[in-house]
């Protein structure tokens, strides 16, 4: 009886304070990832490294990111406790890049600034963090499945998770924006000083958020079903069999590299091609994000169906193809036009995230329902 009341209580919609609670938990890990992918290689090289040390520091961090995300996401599967992950990762997030923007310690230690030495300590902490970031990210991700059993509730849930992924980044070329306009870099040290402040005032952000998520979010159950059934345990090879798991990897792929290379490139090309000021290496970032919350905000509206989700994100895809031809023939002495690209960048990015995360939840979606059929209608 006891069980079937606390099933019936599950299957309820969530609150609204519950759902602002869980919503803020991924700001830090959203605020400094912006962060790293917008000005990171910007910062290295802008501090003397070489384009090639700057590219194996962000790959070391991107490769310790992918290793940790399969071993975080088995290790969490199997013992739960999504909070203890999630903090743990807060923590190793929180220390570990402040040490990525904050200098290079070894070599103030050594009395040394080579390039191998600066190579290997930048890389390092941007490995460890990245292992942070992939324990918060997929602790928290996980944990809307466990928190509720309602179906809209969950995605109330995630568009409010999204809508703070927003407010994260606003939040970074806010204080971008306000730190390149305030201070001006002629020295290393004014350089390094100005991302330092980036990224303590990114971290503080992100860290009171992460309070708030602890303290408002209870401890969810994990691998519990309907009505208390608890499912088998899905191997993890079950994936590979399955034609829709390469369908969905290979679109929500295709759509991260395009928004991680264009978020890493873009402040280098405004800054270093276009020669625009130096508020635009924050400016266009902005108003790129804000365009994408807008239009997210509109796709929330739209009833979807697989043709119309595969219609507009080809569209998006499309949209992308056009905005990337005028970037590179857009001339230095049209700078200013890089503002109105910007615009339908943002509109590309959102139809492009929007609808590739849609079709990664339809597949988490029907793996209940797939017992001999690989194929599912949308991909057809």
């Amino acid at each position: 009886m006891s069980n079937s009341i606390e099933d019936d209580s599950f299957s309820k919609p969530v609150g609204r304070w519950s759902v602002f609670y869980y919503g803020v938990g991924h700001m830090l890990n959203d605020i400094t990832s912006a962060c790293w992918f917008t000005y990171l290689l910007l910062f290295l090289t802008d501090i003397g490294l070489s384009s090639r040390d700057a590219a194996t520091v962000m790959l070391c961090g991107q490769i310790a990111d992918g290793l940790a995300t399969i071993f975080v996401g088995e290790l969490i599967d199997r013992f739960g406790r999504f909070k203890i992950w999630h903090g743990a990762g807060a923590v190793v997030v929180a220390v570990s890049f402040s040490s990525v923007f904050g200098g290079c310690i070894p070599c103030r230690k050594l009395a040394t600034f080579s390039s191998v030495v600066e190579t290997i300590s930048y890389s390092t902490f941007a490995a460890i963090f990245n292992v942070g970031w992939a324990a918060t990210q997929v602790s928290h991700m996980s944990m809307v499945n466990c928190i509720t059993l309602n179906s809209t509730s969950r995605v109330v849930l995630t568009s409010c998770r999204n809508a703070f992924t927003m407010v994260a980044n606003l939040s970074l070329y806010g204080i971008a924006l306000i730190v390149f306009d305030v201070s001006r870099a002629k020295t290393r040290a004014d350089i390094e000083n100005q991302y330092r402040w980036i990224a303590y005032l990114s971290i503080f952000i992100g860290c009171c958020f992460v309070g708030i998520f602890h303290l408002g979010t209870n401890e969810p159950r994990s691998k519990t079903g309907i009505h208390g059934n608890i499912h088998a345990r899905i191997s993890w090879t079950y994936w590979f069999l399955k034609i829709l798991y390469y369908q969905v990897a290979l679109v929500y792929l295709l759509t991260r590299l395009v928004l991680n290379v264009s978020q890493a490139y873009l402040a280098f090309y405004v800054i270093n091609d276009l020669r625009m000021a130096q508020s635009a290496k924050a400016l266009v970032p902005a108003i790129i994000y804000i365009c994408s919350f807008i239009v997210s905000v509109l796709l929330q509206e739209i009833a979807w169906n697989g043709q119309r989700l595969k219609a507009y994100y080809t569209a998006g895809g499309i949209l992308w193809m056009f905005c990337g031809v005028g970037i590179l023939l857009l001339p230095r002495s049209m700078s200013l036009f890089m503002y109105a690209i910007s615009v339908f960048i943002g509109i590309a990015n959102a139809l492009m995230t929007q609808l590739s995360s849609h079709m990664l939840a339809i597949a988490i979606l029907i793996k209940e329902k797939l017992t001999t059929s690989s194929r599912h209608p949308l991909f057809r």
